[in-house]
């Protein structure tokens, strides 16, 4: 099992680098561009090109059955769970294969609505309460992911 982090606007890289040590896995943190993280040889420091899709399509490329992809981009997250992988959002919230379809329906709606004024902004603010359901549902995660070994 390996983690894979969407990582260039990832609020809880923290969280994951902490929880997988715990757990002796790998973590992959895929951005755009050189950012600062701990050191720690679990953690994988992976920078792609500039392109706005490289980043995703290097995890999607990697990322398989029993591994788990921490990311808020909806479609990063059905790539990753066709390639078998469990998938949670930074707020903790787990995408899975009943609920994908809805989520890009929606994502393509709220960006419908956006573009032709009817909306403004983006969804609530990370909370404080975000982080911690995050760092509990990917304990979750984890160890249900050890069960079915």
């Amino acid at each position: 099992m390996e983690l894979y982090v969407d990582a260039d606007a990832c609020p809880v890289k923290d969280e994951v680098v902490r929880v997988a040590d715990r757990h002796g896995l790998t973590v992959y943190m895929v951005s755009n561009a050189y950012m600062r993280l701990p050191d720690n040889p679990l953690v994988q420091r992976v920078v792609v090109g500039k392109d706005a899709d490289e980043a995703d399509d290097w995890i999607a490329e990697r990322v398989g059955t029993g591994d788990i992809a921490i990311t808020a981009d909806i479609p990063l997250a059905s790539r990753c769970l066709k390639a078998g992988a469990a998938v949670l959002g930074p707020s903790g919230k787990p995408f899975t294969d009943a609920g994908i379809g809805t989520a890009l329906a929606m994502r393509d709606l709220m960006g419908h609505l956006r573009e032709t004024g009817e909306i403004r902004g983006g969804g609530p603010g990370f909370t404080q309460k975000d982080r911690s359901r995050f760092l509990e549902v990917l304990e979750q995660t984890i160890r249900a992911s050890q069960r079915k070994r």
